[in-house]
């Protein structure tokens, strides 16, 4: 499906964006895989992919290093965002959030998201070719937290995150309309919940409000992101894949 594709991977070296990479991988794409820390990565692609895989080391929060990576490129037909940039107080409940705190958070991810998509839309220009931008929203960008899944837990939905997921979504049609170009392309994936040993409380009553799955894994998220990276979906964009087996129902 993505032979001859080049797609650059940020956040690669996290829980969905190394399933995303072998997918991309067995997919027959060129794979340019990025992350802050590289040491994971190497670790984890150890397999010779005959000069199929990239890896290097960025920084989505640092202006300068984004826009000196993208100059350097000749051409990328695809970009999947799966970075996750948040500060050390990220995640806490709703009171105890302070605003600077929040603003960080938002300015961190939502920020980076924006200068991934900014930059794209420049290099298109430069590469006069196709480019599709993937970026990884979240169901909770579309509907209200369901708190009660997190009762008799530590765990609570962070309100940054709602705020992030959310206006990722505009940006992909913000980007769309202004490019204005059906070889320029911005979609969303929205993932349900996706498995990463959480408690055990959390998983029953998740799973209590989708289909039957409950938790989804991050492999069941490359299937919708190879999609709309491939020709297949040459005419959508600023659109947005849920895939949560029915718990935003």
């Amino acid at each position: 499906m993505l032979s001859n594709k080049r797609i650059l991977v940020l956040g690669a070296g996290g829980l969905l964006g190394k399933v995303v990479v072998d997918a991309l991988l067995t997919n027959n794409a060129e794979v340019i895989a990025t992350d802050i820390q590289t040491e994971p990565l190497f670790a984890h692609f150890t397999a010779d992919y005959a000069g199929k895989l990239v890896i290097t080391s960025l920084d989505v929060n640092n202006e300068a290093n984004v826009v000196s990576f993208f100059n350097d490129q000749q051409r990328i037909d695809g970009v999947v965002n799966c970075s996750y940039p948040r500060n050390k107080d990220y995640g806490k409940k709703l009171f105890d959030v302070s605003l600077a705190s929040f603003n960080d958070n938002v300015s961190m991810h939502l920020g980076a998201a924006f200068l991934i998509m900014q930059q794209s839309a420049a290099l298109f220009l430069r590469q006069n070719s196709s480019l599709s931008i993937v970026n990884i929203s979240s169901i909770y960008g579309v509907v209200a937290p369901k708190f009660e899944v997190y009762d008799n837990t530590n765990m609570t939905m962070p309100v940054e995150y709602a705020a992030i997921k959310s206006a990722i979504l505009h940006l992909n049609k913000y980007f769309s309309s202004f490019m204005c170009d059906s070889r320029f392309r911005v979609n969303s994936i929205s993932p349900g919940g996706l498995y990463d040993s959480q408690p055990r409380a959390f998983l029953d009553k998740y799973k209590q409000l989708t289909m039957g799955a409950g938790m989804l894994n991050a492999t069941d998220m490359t299937g919708a992101i190879s999609f709309l990276l491939s020709e297949q979906s040459q005419y959508m964009t600023g659109q947005n894949l849920i895939i949560d087996d029915g718990f935003s129902l």
